[in-house]
């Protein structure tokens, strides 16, 4: 595990710093080179090893041509051109014993791996031929030499192994758009469904107010003006006042009781709960089975209603979601800190969750428009944010930020 770590952690260092990758794969590559320079085939025998270094002019063939792979990936294209023709130099007038056309292979698998398919044929065919022809005709070895056929494999198997691997990295960026592409539309969706949901709520509202309170106004007018002179009209019209207003209530209470779920109260008994309530709420939980903890450091901060509510109901959501999914040995710990012109809640659990759910956060969410969507739109509404995700060592976390002094939508503050 630790040796594994370790190679993650360094593969990371190399993709941050591409130009010292490429500058330690040169250096690798011109000890390749020279390493293969000192091989010389001997008949039937195989490679073996002479102790005759190589001439001058390949060994600064191979310098020049690893020095180019330093910048593969800023100039490909220039790369190759600059790689090919040390190769070139090499085949025609050097030592057949020193391998600078691993360069050119390189340079070449660079071009397909960062171009496309039509460049990379183009490429890979101009350099199997130039090379293997100036190897083949010009080479101070026999046109058969298996040197010559070696630089047409491994060109080659540049060429291939680039346009794999190019081929490879669009297939993994199309399933990362897709999956992209998929997390947008659910959440265009669920926002699309909450906005027709709202408009739905609105225009029920304004139909049963407009209607009756129009109603109301009217009768109300005819009461005022025939009070004194004929006042058993008047005691007429306020009674049709008190019939439209008693209609009025009865269709606001079955429009708001669509919104109700089961167990709810008929009608509010106490005051809306706040933060002053918080260590009851912990209490309930508590008894409940689940640890909490709670710490405060808001300075005693006195908050506008709809933040105080929209906070503590997001304690209340975040603690519930914890003790349905995050397991019977789970704890869990709320904060509020007053940092600047806002307010700070935050809810951690200890939790692994529970075998067969995705998570409390996850879980909630899913619970018929509840749970993170609720939360999410409370405190956007406020103007705040919300994050929620699992902690780093296991748990989950939620974390809202909310203005002290919220504003309406005309940008009044309230």
């Amino acid at each position: 595990m630790h040796t594994v770590s370790t190679l993650e952690r360094a593969r990371c260092g190399l993709k941050a710093h591409p130009l010292a990758a490429d500058a330690a794969l040169a250096a690798g590559v011109l000890a390749c080179m020279v390493a293969g320079s000192f091989a010389a085939p001997q008949g039937h025998h195989g490679l073996t090893w002479d102790v005759h270094a190589p001439a001058v002019l390949s060994l600064l063939l191979m310098l020049a041509g690893s020095a180019a792979l330093v910048f593969r990936r800023r100039a490909p294209k220039t790369v190759l051109a600059v790689t090919g023709t040390v190769s070139l130099v090499e085949c025609v007038t050097g030592d057949p014993r020193a391998p600078v056309a691993m360069s050119a292979v390189i340079a070449l698998f660079t071009v397909a791996a960062t171009t496309d398919r039509s460049t990379t044929w183009r490429l890979g065919l101009l350099t199997m031929t130039v090379l293997t022809a100036a190897a083949m005709l010009a080479g101070p070895l026999p046109w058969y030499a298996q040197e010559n056929l070696g630089v047409l494999a491994w060109t080659g198997i540049g060429a291939t192994a680039g346009d794999a691997v190019r081929s490879r990295r669009a297939v993994v960026q199309a399933i990362r758009d897709r999956a992209e592409r998929a997390e947008r539309t659910r959440e265009e969706e669920a926002r699309r469904r909450v906005a027709e949901e709202r408009l739905r709520i609105a225009r029920d509202l304004h139909d049963v107010v407009a209607h009756h309170i129009a109603l109301v106004n009217v009768q109300a007018g005819v009461a005022a003006h025939v009070m004194d002179k004929r006042p058993d009209q008047a005691k007429e019209a306020l009674a049709h006042v008190r019939q439209a207003s008693r209609s009025a209530l009865d269709e606001l209470r079955a429009t708001v009781g669509l919104l109700r779920q089961s167990g709810d109260p008929e009608a509010p008994t106490e005051p809306a709960p706040g933060l002053s309530r918080l260590e009851e709420l912990a209490d309930t939980f508590r008894s409940a089975g689940l640890p909490v903890s709670v710490a405060r450091a808001d300075q005693g901060t006195e908050l506008p209603a709809a933040v105080d509510l929209a906070a503590y109901r997001i304690v209340q959501e975040a603690l519930t979601n914890v003790r349905k999914h995050a397991g019977p040995d789970a704890g869990a710990e709320v904060s509020v800190v007053r940092v600047g012109p806002n307010i700070e809640v935050t809810v951690l659990d200890d939790g692994p969750g529970t075998p067969g759910t995705p998570g409390a956060g996850h879980a909630s969410e899913d619970g018929g428009g509840h749970g993170l969507l609720g939360m999410r739109e409370r405190v956007t509404a406020l103007g705040g944010t919300l994050t929620t995700g699992p902690r780093y060592g296991g748990g989950f976390r939620v974390h809202a930020i909310l203005p002290v002094k919220t504003t309406t939508a005309q940008g009044e503050p309230v």
